[in-house]
């Protein structure tokens, strides 16, 4: 079975074989194209030899690949800049108007979860509004190249899109350290904005529109932007242009679940159907009935 890069791209070139090509070498190879003839989804080479270990190696060569050809969807820079290593948090910042990124990545397709740091520090992030842009990339471990990347804005993340795992056990390292996951079912799904998708590099000017789309979310105070995200999220799996009151208030166990503290979550979620309808992003058509934009 042909996967995405196999009906363009013939030769396979291994992790292990990486750190022994030469840049000459890779150069003179035949190269594996995106819908966009001047960007190569090959990962770069350069440097991987310094690197015994396969996910050092992925480490390096899509932060390498991210600074070559990610962009700003914030403002109109066509590049980002890489900040220094030991920044946990952010791998990039626009030299522009200095918004931060992280890059997250992983050679399995896209799951339910992405992985995380501390679920502790991440938290934190999310209340102070603190949380950086992110770019989740997906590469093809044989082919050593680019296969997805999503770019999720850094005010679309609530506290119901992490999830805190177990704690390392005693004999572990760094015995009793907290992690968290990224669930991406409770991102909405137009957060979730696609860069590149089975080989085909979308549009910068199409990246930014979506951004600008969802930036009015960016003005609501963190407390209440939750509350919205996790709303918006419900309106969108719905899964129909239109829908109704009834549809969004099918899901107040799940959103009761998600906000304890709340005792009125029908009320609650009419008052976010109204905060949505302000933000642009969903249209009150009458007599209970919306319509999604």
């Amino acid at each position: 079975m042909m996967n995405c890069f196999s009906a363009i791209f013939m030769p396979s070139r291994s992790p292990a074989t990486l750190a022994n090509t030469t840049p000459e070498a890779a150069l003179s190879s035949p190269k594996f194209l995106c819908s966009n003839p001047r960007v190569d989804l090959h990962l770069p080479l350069e440097g991987l030899a310094l690197y015994k270990s396969a996910s050092q190696r992925a480490r390096i060569g899509t932060e390498a690949w991210g600074a070559i050809n990610f962009f700003c969807p914030s403002c109109n820079s066509p590049r980002l800049e890489p900040t220094p290593r030991n920044n946990a948090a952010v791998d990039y910042h626009c030299p522009s108007c200095n918004s931060p990124f992280q890059l997250k990545s992983q050679s399995k397709p896209f799951g339910r979860k992405i992985v995380d740091a501390a679920y502790s520090e991440m938290k934190r992030a999310i209340l102070g509004d603190r949380t950086p842009n992110l770019f989740v990339l997906h590469y093809d471990l044989t082919q050593w190249a680019v296969c997805t990347v999503i770019l999720i804005p850094h005010f679309a993340f609530a506290l119901s899109a992490i999830e805190c795992r177990k704690p390392l056990a005693p004999t572990a390292r760094r015995a009793g350290w907290v992690g968290c996951n990224i669930l991406l079912e409770k991102v909405p799904p137009d957060a979730r904005i696609v860069l590149v998708d089975a080989g085909k590099l979308r549009s910068p000017s199409e990246v930014r529109r979506a951004y600008r789309r969802l930036r009015p979310l960016e003005k609501l105070a963190v407390e209440k932007r939750g509350w919205t995200l996790d709303v918006l999220n419900v309106v969108r799996s719905v899964g129909t242009n239109e829908f109704s009151l009834a549809d969004v208030y099918a899901h107040s166990d799940a959103l009761a679940r998600l906000h304890p503290k709340n005792a009125h979550v029908r009320d609650k979620i009419r008052q976010q159907l109204q905060v949505l309808r302000d933000l642009g992003l969903i249209e009150f058509l009458g007599a209970g009935c919306y319509k999604t934009r």
